[in-house]
C-alpha cells in the first residue's frame, strides 16, 4: 500500500470516529463519557490544523529560538504549539544565507543555513510522486515528500519525535549558488536546460545527480535540532544485515526478543516501547530501512527514539511489507 493511501486511511478512520461521535450525540443526549470524547476529538482537530502563511505575533524571539525551546528529552515539540504554523512558514520562506554539502550519510542532501543562523537539511526531489521502485524495500533514492508526510503523521499519532519538516522550492541560480561553498559548487552541472548537483555522500555519483526543472528545484527542509541537544547513534536491534543470503538474528531466533529485553537500554525505561512505536510508524510510512536510530546523548536510556531520516519510503511494484518482527515489552 502506498504511503499516500496509508495516511489517507488513517485520517479517514480518525474522521469517521469523530463523525460517529457527532451522530451519537446528535441522536440523543449522550453520556458524559461521550461528551468528553467529543471535546477531546475537537481539541485534537484544532491542534492539528495549521494556518497557511502564519507569522509570529511578537518579535522578542526568532522562529528558531521558539522551536529550540520546545525540544525536551521526550518530545521535539509540545502538544500545544500555537506557533507551529508560524515556524513552518519561516522554514519555508526564510532566505538562504549559506549552502554546503550535506553531513555524513549515504544519500544526497545539502546543508543550508537560513536567515538568523538556523541550519536545515535540504533533500532534493529525485522521483515523481507516483514513481515505482523495483527491488528490495530499501532500494532507490530518498523521497523528499516522504519526509514531509512522516512529520505530519508524527503529529497525528501524537509521538512528537520527528524534527519539523516542510516542502520548499529553491532557485539554484539565485538562492543557492551565490551562497554555496566551493565544495558544493564543484558538484553542479547541467543536463540539457536543467541545473543539477550531486553533492557529497557515500552513494553520491556525478552520473546520478539530482536535477531541477530549469533552475527551480523541489525538496524538503528539515529543521536542525539545537546544538545543546547532541545526538547519540545506536544500531537498531531489529536492523537488517544488508548482505545477500545472511539473516539477522531476529529473522531466525524466536528467543531474540527475550534477549533484547535483558540488554541496556532496553531492559529499563521507555526505549523498547519507543522501538515498538517506531516499528508501527515505519510500517505506516513504508520505511524498511531503519538500520540505526538516534537518541539524545548521555540520557541513561530515558531519551526518546528520535524519528530522523524518514525518506526511505517503500513504493515498490506489487509489494506490501508487514511488521517484520514481533516483541512484547511485558
Amino acid at each position: 500500500m502506498k504511503l499516500k493511501q496509508r495516511v489517507v486511511v488513517l485520517v479517514a478512520v480518525l474522521l469517521l470516529l469523530g463523525l460517529a461521535k457527532l451522530l451519537l450525540l446528535d441522536g440523543g443526549e449522550g453520556s458524559a463519557a461521550s461528551r468528553r470524547d467529543l471535546r477531546a476529538f475537537r481539541k485534537m482537530e484544532a491542534g492539528l490544523s495549521l494556518s497557511r502563511g502564519a507569522r509570529l505575533t511578537h518579535t522578542l524571539q526568532s522562529p528558531w529560538e521558539v522551536a529550540g525551546q520546545w525540544v525536551g528529552p521526550r518530545e521535539v515539540y509540545p502538544e500545544e504549539t500555537p506557533e507551529l504554523a508560524a515556524v513552518l512558514t519561516a522554514l519555508g520562506t526564510a532566505r538562504v544565507e549559506r549552502a554546503d554539502v550535506g553531513y555524513k550519510g549515504t544519500q544526497l542532501k545539502a546543508l543550508l543555513v537560513l536567515d538568523g543562523g538556523q541550519k536545515v537539511v535540504f533533500k532534493p526531489k529525485r522521483y515523481s510522486r507516483d514513481h515505482m521502485v523495483e527491488g528490495e524495500p530499501y532500494a532507490g533514492y530518498d523521497r523528499h515528500n516522504a519526509e514531509v508526510a512522516a512529520f505530519h503523521l508524527d503529529r497525528i499519532l501524537g509521538f512528537r519525535r520527528a524534527p519539523l519538516v516542510v516542502g520548499r522550492f529553491v532557485n539554484l541560480r539565485t538562492e543557492i549558488k551565490p551562497v554555496a561553498t566551493d565544495q558544493l559548487l564543484s558538484t553542479f552541472l547541467m543536463q540539457g536546460n536543467n541545473s543539477c548537483f550531486y553533492g557529497k555522500c557515500y552513494y553520491c555519483r556525478e552520473s546520478e545527480p539530482a536535477c531541477a526543472e530549469g533552475e527551480n528545484m523541489e525538496g524538503s527542509l528539515t529543521l536542525w535540532l539545537p546544538d545543546v541537544w547532541p545526538l547519540q547513534k545506536h544500531r537498531h536491534p531489529w536492523g537488517r544485515t544488508y548482505r545477500e543470503g545472511k539473516l539477522a538474528r531476529w529473522e531466525y531466533d524466536e528467543s531474540y526478543c527475550d534477549a533484547v529485553k535483558k540488554m541496556p537500554p532496553y531492559d529499563a525505561g521507555p526505549r523498547l516501547l519507543d522501538v515498538i512505536d517506531t516499528a508501527i510508524f515505519d510500517y505506516l510510512i513504508g520505511n524498511a530501512d531503519r538500520h540505526h536510530y538516534e537518541s539524545f546523548q548521555d540520557d541513561g536510556g530515558a531519551s526518546m527514539l528520535i524519528l530522523l531520516d524518514n525518506a526511505k519510503r517503500d513504493v515498490t511494484v506489487h509489494q506490501t511489507h508487514g511488521l517484520f518482527w514481533e516483541c512484547s515489552s511485558g
